[in-house]
């Protein structure tokens, strides 16, 4: 079995990161198949037609000016915003933001690097996620919404507006899984 190692100068291993049994990363197992397929089951996913392939992606993807896609990137950046540091305040408004976009909320992970410094995070949805890295020295916010299906990512803006005051707002959208 070959392993394979990421050194990233500056970063400890998980293993020497001394995390408490409850905070360190959860591996999931990889599943391999123990046997082939057999004929029959090929020709029942052979004669799925092509409506009912549809109707499952339906409920995943986006149509929009007529073009189908998996979902809605929106990179957004604060500029001159304040509660960059609070933990609390960043914690609260991804899980408001969440829910104002209709998505579902699996878990909110967030690291605060110390007293008037930056709050890293992340919102994992099942639609995807919310992800924040500030800057409170510069004032700057970077945020990052992925939200697939019928989630509107756009909703979370006034919320993420309202609880980090910018006195700027950059955005810009990215369509993910755009369908030929």
């Amino acid at each position: 079995m070959r392993t394979h190692t990421l050194a990233v100068t500056g970063q400890r291993s998980l293993r020497d990161r001394n995390l408490p049994a409850n905070k360190k990363p959860r591996l999931v197992p990889k599943v391999v198949p123990t046997e082939t397929p057999s004929d029959s089951t090929i020709e029942v996913a052979a004669t799925t037609s092509a409506a009912s392939k549809s109707e499952e992606l339906k409920g995943y993807f986006v149509e929009a000016d007529g073009v189908q896609f998996a979902g809605r990137h929106l990179i957004v950046d604060l500029w001159d915003a304040t509660n960059l540091d609070d933990i609390e305040v960043i914690e609260a408004m991804l899980r408001e933001s969440a829910e104002v976009a209709g998505a579902t909320l699996l878990d909110v992970q967030l690291h605060h690097f110390g007293p008037n410094q930056g709050v890293s995070g992340v919102a994992l949805l099942a639609e995807s996620h919310i992800s924040i890295h500030t800057w409170p020295e510069r004032g700057y916010a970077a945020i990052d919404l992925f939200m697939c299906g019928s989630c509107n990512p756009y909703k979370a803006v006034p919320t993420m507006k309202r609880a980090l005051k910018p006195g700027q707002v950059q955005l810009a959208e990215q369509r993910r899984g755009v369908v030929g």
